[in-house]
């Protein structure tokens, strides 16, 4: 392409961009003087149209962010309870579980492995009664793969010894069943015993020894630990159900469990957390889609009306155009320059957008803290959510792909206005100039 031709075709551009035209004026004196002003409508249509899609650009990055935030918040607690990767046993135990352990750690990518225990089974104290996940531990190695140790309150996990059926409850477990450190439950466990009146299930006194809190509701609602000896012994179980791991990146946990599934044959069922919490996972990334799609349609939208003001720019600039292609423009130049016009609109509201919604990602916390100050409100209160800050997490890759998607859209918004203006017939356009 010719560049001097490009470089009329962007000053032509900008120019439009401007929307300025000149007029004349006479004064009082009866001078006649040449002045410019802008085209009043159509630069408002202009701003505007570049402030929808700056606002649409930064709420978009501004949701998705903390839609990040949240789900790496949820992520973290859950990880803090469960493990990145479990081996079980097919057939529910694993006598032999030293050996497995032994296997998975030698993988380059584990940090760690202790044995587990899991069953179901009733907890009762006077009127309450809760079901719960009983999960064995062996205090020594959990700390490799679960933060427990850390959460635990009341007594260190350590204190869990063989033989003397202590127990740690879930924070709100403890609460449900008004239980406090010292006091004692029942547990009953689905297998049963014979007995003189007749098949009853089997039941334990344990001691509540402490309580954990990881902050996720389902967890400490629901599970109970205690020392792998006593798990099984309660549950009739060989050892172990299995062998927990902690791996040095948590979304290498597929391929890591695939490599160990391979490496530890058929005996064995490997599974990660994504699995393990598939469908609480698969809704979140479905939510953060459709809320994708439904703030892009902001973005749409503003970028249509760039169609709008294009279209009145070419209707105004009708005989320009048309003097235009009477020195020689051709139909692709007076296409380029509604079509760079548009453009730069979009570019510039989409950079307006980015700057905004970046600063606004990383420092959405204190904002929010500000406005709950000044309003004096609390959007997420303590007593009822455990994440009580606004967590962002700001993502390079949502950014390209908003800032992408922008782009495109203001493209496509000048195909029509741009293809109208290249159309004009220079004669009929200055018929009645």
């Amino acid at each position: 392409m010719n560049t001097a031709l490009l470089k009329l075709e962007l000053a032509i551009a900008w120019r439009y961009v401007r929307s300025v035209r000149k007029y004349k004026s006479t004064s009082t004196a009866g001078k006649t003087a040449v002045k410019t002003a802008s085209n009043p409508f159509v630069s408002f249509i202009s701003m505007l149209s570049m402030l929808g899609i700056a606002l649409g650009v930064a709420a978009l990055i501004v949701v998705m962010s903390v839609m990040n935030g949240f789900g790496k918040e949820v992520r973290a607690r859950m990880l803090s309870v469960i493990s990145h990767i479990e081996v079980m046993g097919v057939s529910g135990s694993m006598p032999d579980w030293q050996t497995t352990l032994s296997a998975v750690k030698k993988n380059p990518d584990v940090l760690g492995a202790a044995p587990y225990v899991i069953g179901q089974g009733m907890m009762v104290r006077g009127d309450g009664m809760k079901g719960v996940a009983l999960r064995g531990v062996d205090p020594v190695l959990e700390p490799q793969v679960s933060d427990l140790a850390k959460l635990s309150k009341g007594a260190a996990l350590t204190d869990l010894q063989p033989g003397t059926f202590g127990v740690f409850l879930g924070y709100e477990l403890a609460r449900a069943l008004n239980a406090m450190p010292g006091d004692a439950v029942n547990i009953l466990v689905p297998s049963s015993i014979a007995s003189p009146v007749g098949v009853l299930p089997r039941t334990r006194k344990l001691t509540v020894l402490g309580t954990f809190n990881s902050g996720h509701f389902e967890y400490d609602s629901s599970v109970a630990l205690l020392h792998l000896s006593d798990a099984a012994r309660l549950l009739e179980i060989d050892t172990a159900s299995g062998v927990r791991a902690r791996i040095k990146d948590m979304n290498d946990a597929p391929q890591v469990a695939r490599q160990l599934s391979k490496n530890l044959g058929p005996d064995t069922l490997v599974r990660d957390w994504s699995k393990v919490n598939g469908n609480w996972f698969a809704a979140v990334k479905v939510e953060k889609t459709m809320m994708f799609i439904i703030l892009m349609l902001i973005i749409a939208v503003a970028a249509f009306n760039l169609v709008s003001m294009l279209v009145m720019t070419v209707t105004e600039k009708h005989g320009q155009i048309a003097i235009l292609r009477t020195l020689g423009a051709t139909p692709a130049s007076v296409r380029r320059i509604f079509m760079i016009q548009g453009f730069t609109v979009g570019a510039a509201g989409l950079l307006i957008g980015l700057v905004v919604g970046v600063i606004l990602a990383l420092n959405v916390g204190s904002i929010v803290h500000a406005i709950e100050y000044v309003f004096n409100v609390q959007f997420l209160p303590k007593d009822i959510y455990f994440i009580s800050d606004f967590p962002s997490d700001l993502q390079l890759g949502d950014v390209m792909w908003v800032g992408l998607i922008s782009l495109f859209l203001a493209g496509v918004s000048t195909i029509y206005p741009s293809s109208r203006a290249a159309s004009i017939n220079p004669v009929e356009a200055l018929r009645y100039e």
